[in-house]
């Protein structure tokens, strides 16, 4: 049996061209003060043997570590994964993390991080202790946990905070929820629908209040009201029925709902079905995630597309270019789409009688 390749190492190209180990680590992260005859002697010697440099390689500049560590919710991921519901955020989040630390040389690692923990700076700070990341990308809740925002300035590690507008270190960046939210809206009013309800997400997300804020006023540039048509949930399914219950036992002339999850979405759905209404004909539904479940439904959901993948691989991208952002500098904000399907379509008329 023929014999595997043996990995070439960074001693071995060391050896091939005649220097040290720190010299090949120089030429590998690009640092200075290497004469240019040895830096084409050992990139020669890099060619000839096929060497890829390893992270252990390139950390020893000393300089950097190659690694940019994104944070995530322990416990909402683990209980998506438990359930086999998936976490696109999480699948989008390493698609454009991955991909922008890759084209830079560098690797993304993740950790789960319960935000609500007792011990989130003893983890945190384990993780940062153990991996020395380059750049942190926290995402919500974390990203307005000031636990962690401030061990990662007092630490001086730079980091963006996705979903975070608040003053303060870091980059602050959303995926312009309320902006998306008033889009949404705004399409239902042009589809004839007068009366407009929101499932809201839980108030420890800054971005389920901008949400908020974004129905309301596309309401109100219309002269229609928001009173009695907004319920809160938690991003979850069970939550999302109580919701749409709530919603549609309150207002019996309801004729749209926008829902600030995929799972509470689908709860609309069910719950419209189990009451013998008809999506679209009787309900239009709005999902604020365009996640693939959504586009299996039947029908399938309208959503908005959060740019996810996008807006990690800004904060990658900033990260790595060591970016410096003050406390009065300008949030960065990705736009959000809307994608129309089979569960949004013109309002019904009204019954006869009604107003």
């Amino acid at each position: 049996m023929a014999r595997g390749r043996k990995t070439v190492t960074i001693r071995d190209v060391a050896d091939d061209a005649g220097v040290s180990l720190q010299t090949v680590s120089r030429v590998v992260n690009g640092g200075p003060n290497v004469r240019p005859q040895l830096r084409d002697k050992v990139r020669a010697s890099i060619d000839r043997l096929g060497y890829v440099p390893s992270l252990a390689a390139q950390r020893m500049s000393g300089s950097r570590s190659y690694i940019i560590l994104a944070i995530n919710d322990r416990e909402r991921t683990l209980a998506d994964w438990r359930e086999r519901r998936g976490t696109d955020w999480v699948d989008q989040m390493l698609l454009g993390g991955i991909l922008t630390c890759s084209k830079h040389g560098y690797r993304m690692m993740v950790e789960l991080i319960d935000t609500h923990s007792d011990h989130v700076e003893r983890e945190l700070g384990a993780a940062i202790s153990a991996l020395q990341p380059d750049g942190v990308v926290l995402t919500p809740p974390h990203s307005e946990n000031r636990l962690i925002t401030d061990l990662l300035a007092e630490r001086g590690i730079p980091f963006a905070r996705i979903g975070s507008k608040q003053p303060g270190p870091g980059i602050a960046m959303t995926m312009g929820d309320e902006g998306a939210a008033h889009l949404a809206t705004s399409r239902l009013v042009e589809l004839g629908h007068r009366s407009i309800a929101m499932i809201a997400g839980p108030s420890q997300y800054s971005l389920s209040g901008w949400r908020i804020e974004g129905w309301k006023r596309a309401l109100a540039e219309h002269g229609l009201p928001h009173d009695g048509l907004l319920e809160g949930g938690d991003f979850g399914y069970e939550s999302g029925t109580r919701a749409a219950r709530a919603l549609l036992d309150r207002n019996p002339h309801l004729t749209a709902i926008i829902a600030s999850s995929d799972q509470m979405a689908l709860a609309a759905l069910e719950v419209a079905r189990d009451r013998g209404l008809h999506v679209p004909r009787d309900l239009s539904l709005v999902s604020f995630d365009n996640t693939p479940i959504v586009r299996f439904t039947q029908p399938p959901l309208t959503a908005i597309d959060q740019p996810i993948a996008e807006t990690v691989s800004r904060a990658v991208e900033q990260l790595i270019a060591r970016a410096e952002h003050s406390e009065n500098d300008a949030v960065i904000e990705v736009t959000a789409g809307l994608v129309e399907r089979s569960s949004t379509a013109l309002a019904p008329a009204p019954a006869s009688g009604t107003a």
